[in-house]
């Protein structure tokens, strides 16, 4: 124990009396580390953002069968704009298809200018609801009420404002009751929804909620619906989706061999799409950071090797007062190591300050893990000690009496 103290001694002293070469020695260390615990941590928060924005999306316990569903290629958008739309009649047959479905609502969205007197607000969200809606909101107003069923199912022109979408028509004043116009179509505003907050930067509190009907004769009723389903029980979920699928595959007159065409996506489905995204961007960037540290690693050497010619003199004095080949080896390698870890920890370090900053002004979120750390500060080690084995052999091999006679 007291020699690996010493030999860390040493190194740090060597380190300190050659502050400037030492910085130039680890400065690739340092952004490869600082690189890789930033997007760490970066990613590792957006994973449990995304996984509360998919959820308060779509929904725990449900699923939903759409047109396109999750397109992930030009090649799949191709194939699947050939489909036919989903419509109100696949949404009766879901209804009473299976008693694993609890609910099923239908829904399209559209986007549309809303304005109440001289203030006009673009391109905002209209969604189109069916009567389920106060099943799937998942929210209480904020203020007024939601839609009823009645209203619902009677198309009567009523609006829930998202808590945005209020502030910017009506200020401080009270919308309820008040009517606003979707592309020039009056309607009387009943509810304004809770705050949601943003993702990514984006509103998700810019959305007009309106009855399926209403939606249907302003915006065309050749449009495909997105069916929402919720499940009786939430553990035969998978269950409940092949019933789905099955009941869609037979009003539709698919073969066993035809391929579905429409599309059913659960928070799984966008959550290992997420996943496999997220695992793909981390491994391209391990391939990055390890060149760089191939790079570090290959100038820490270069810079070790001629660290050995300058203290040849030293080497050779220990060596004729006994000191043995892995005393010297031992020597050279803790203090690659230890010159290599010490640019691993300021790479953490700044990595995670890289990361905090991005946090505060940026929605992106950021969480710091431990085996990050780990990860940072090992690869740095390793490299140390691979790239620093040569300069340290090379010493220990030294002739004791050449080395003494060297100027």
């Amino acid at each position: 124990m007291v020699a690996i103290l010493d030999a860390i001694k040493i190194a740090l002293t060597a380190i300190w009396a050659n502050k400037l070469r030492s910085v130039m020695m680890v400065l690739g260390n340092i952004v490869a580390v600082t690189s890789i615990i930033a997007v760490v941590s970066l990613v590792q928060g957006m994973n449990g953002y995304v996984a509360d924005a998919i959820s308060s999306q779509v929904g725990i316990g449900t699923f939903r069968v759409e047109r396109m569903g999750l397109i992930t290629s030009r090649d799949e958008f191709e194939r699947a704009a050939g489909r036919p739309n989903v419509t109100l009649a696949d949404r009766r047959l879901l209804g009473d298809w299976s008693p694993l479905f609890d609910e099923v609502m239908a829904e399209i969205g559209n986007s549309a200018n809303v304005s109440f007197r001289e203030k006009t607000l673009d391109a905002i969200q209209i969604r189109g609801v069916s009567e389920e809606y106060t099943e799937f909101a998942g929210f209480d107003a904020a203020e007024g009420r939601l839609p009823s069923q009645l209203e619902v199912q009677r198309n009567r022109p009523v609006a829930l404002l998202g808590a945005d979408i209020a502030e910017q028509l009506f200020v401080t004043r009270s919308p309820i009751d008040q009517f606003i116009r979707i592309n020039g179509y009056p309607i009387r505003v009943v509810g304004v929804s809770e705050q949601k907050g943003s993702m990514f930067g984006n509103s998700q509190d810019e959305f007009v909620v309106i009855p399926l009907g209403v939606a249907l004769r302003w915006f065309g009723t050749r449009r495909s619906l997105d069916l929402t389903v919720k499940v009786a029980d939430p553990a035969q979920m998978d269950e409940a989706m092949d019933e789905a699928r099955l009941a869609m595959r037979i009003r539709r007159h698919l073969r066993p061999k035809d391929p579905d065409n429409f599309g059913i996506v659960t928070s799984d489905t966008l959550m290992d799409f997420w996943r496999s995204f997220s695992q793909g961007a981390f491994a391209l960037l391990i391939g990055i950071v390890s060149v760089s540290l191939v790079v570090g690693g290959i100038v820490i050497m270069n810079i070790m090797l001629m660290v050995v010619s300058e203290r040849t003199r030293e080497v050779g004095l220990r060596k004729s007062l006994g000191a043995r080949r892995r005393d010297i080896v031992w020597q050279f390698l803790t203090e690659s190591t230890t010159l290599s870890m010490m640019g691993g920890i300021i790479g953490t370090m700044l990595g995670f300050s890289a990361a905090m900053i991005v946090t505060a002004f940026t929605p992106l979120p950021a969480s710091i893990s431990p085996w990050s750390v780990a990860l940072g500060v090992g690869m740095t080690a390793v490299v140390g000690l691979f790239f620093g084995l040569y300069p340290a052999m090379r010493a220990a091999r030294l002739d004791p009496i050449e080395a003494l006679r060297k100027e």
